[in-house]
């Protein structure tokens, strides 16, 4: 039985309606407080409850890539954990990696309020937060003192973005200033160039301007921790092919796929019921359910331009075990939830990791790493 569907979520998305942001930050107050006490009771127990709940370990599910372990190949998406509360126990609710941010140099406060919005006709979320965070000093402080603490037990990547108050011409140093103070605290970095909630943002897709930050980056990055670039889904082919490219100068371990998207024809939903406004006239990016078959277009296109030789973490839209699986079999090898999380609830990480299990056994596959790409595989 799934209290989180049969009961939580009704009582606190349709009967209280109770604001999503808040929400949100109520439970990162909790993550926070099971993360400072989690040698202590009663949060050792809770998290000891987590485990037991949530995980699931099997050696088929595992993989090494990039040349981290990983247990399973479900992570948290960026966007939840923006400031590394949760580092240290996010391996507790059954992920096999998370990624922390998005974080900027300069501590911001984001967008005006409102700007999280719930879609539930869409199973989707509109978000125009604007990276709001307590900046990359801040993030070094956390992660320093866990570190401290423990040895995480799954990968933690970092979420780098442009601070809003930086121009657009002076975004290389902006992403290298944030780089310089994390770049030993994170197991592989992302270089967001592709919310559409900080102003000219997008623009840093192009290759000139996204070359001259990973050309920094690299030069800075001595360790030869994995980059990836995270992409818009909204971008042509044209400018995937050249971002791709650009992975291949620049030696990136890979690239995340995708963004949210800033269309609005794919959606049911017609009025924002907090606003009364038309969803048309809503800025913001769209997460969930109506973004999963475009990203996995994009994963496609990306695994068939590099001849699967690209690692590519596949995020947007995934609910279930047949979405995870359509997304490793276009080409990722590596999925991210975040919405579907939202929706879905705590127990949707074991359930997915079930599915792809019995989808290896349902294929005659021994581990996850053969599923990568195999629709392209069998095609051929």
């Amino acid at each position: 039985m799934d209290i989180y569907q049969l009961a939580i979520r009704p009582l606190l998305f349709n009967l209280l309606k109770t604001d999503p942001e808040w929400l949100h930050e109520q439970a990162v107050h909790t993550l926070d407080w099971l993360s400072q006490t989690n040698d202590r009771q009663p949060a050792k127990l809770v998290n000891n409850v987590l485990t037991q709940s949530l995980c699931l370990q099997d050696p088929r599910l595992e993989q090494t890539l990039f040349g981290l372990h990983f247990p399973n190949p479900l992570g948290l998406a960026a966007g939840f954990d923006k400031n590394g509360i949760a580092a240290n126990i996010w391996s507790s609710f059954g992920f096999g990696f998370a990624e922390l941010g998005t974080v900027t140099f300069v501590p911001q406060p984001g967008n005006p309020r409102p700007r999280l919005f719930r879609l539930p006709s869409d199973k989707a979320v509109l978000n125009r937060m604007g990276f709001n965070n307590n900046g990359a000093a801040a993030m070094a402080a956390r992660l320093t003192q866990g570190k401290q603490e423990l040895n995480l037990p799954i990968p933690i990547g970092i979420n780098l973005g442009k601070s809003k108050v930086t121009p657009l011409e002076a975004s290389a140093n902006d992403y290298l200033n944030s780089f310089r103070l994390l770049k030993d605290l994170g197991d592989y970095f992302v270089v967001n160039v592709s919310s559409p909630n900080t102003p000219g943002l997008r623009s840093l897709q192009d290759a000139t301007m996204l070359g001259a930050i990973l050309d920094l980056l690299q030069q800075e990055n001595k360790s030869q921790k994995p980059l990836f670039v995270k992409i818009a889904p909204d971008l042509e082919w044209e400018a995937i092919a050249d971002i791709i490219a650009l992975a291949n100068t620049y030696q990136l371990a890979g690239l995340i796929a995708t963004n949210t998207t800033i269309r609005r024809d794919i959606l049911k939903t017609q009025i924002i019921e907090k606003t009364g406004n038309p969803v048309t006239e809503e800025a913001g990016g769209i997460s969930g359910a109506p973004l999963c078959d475009r990203s996995t277009e994009v994963i496609r296109f990306i695994w068939q331009q590099t001849q699967g030789k690209l690692p590519i973490i596949g995020v947007g839209g995934i609910f279930t075990p047949e979405d995870a699986w359509e997304k490793i079999t276009a080409g990722a090898s590596l999925i991210q939830v975040y919405t579907g999380w939202i929706y879905e609830g705590p127990l949707m990480v074991r359930r997915i990791l079930q599915g792809l299990l019995s989808k290896l056994e349902q294929s005659g596959l021994t581990s996850i790493n053969a599923a990568i790409g195999l629709e392209a595989k069998v095609k051929n």
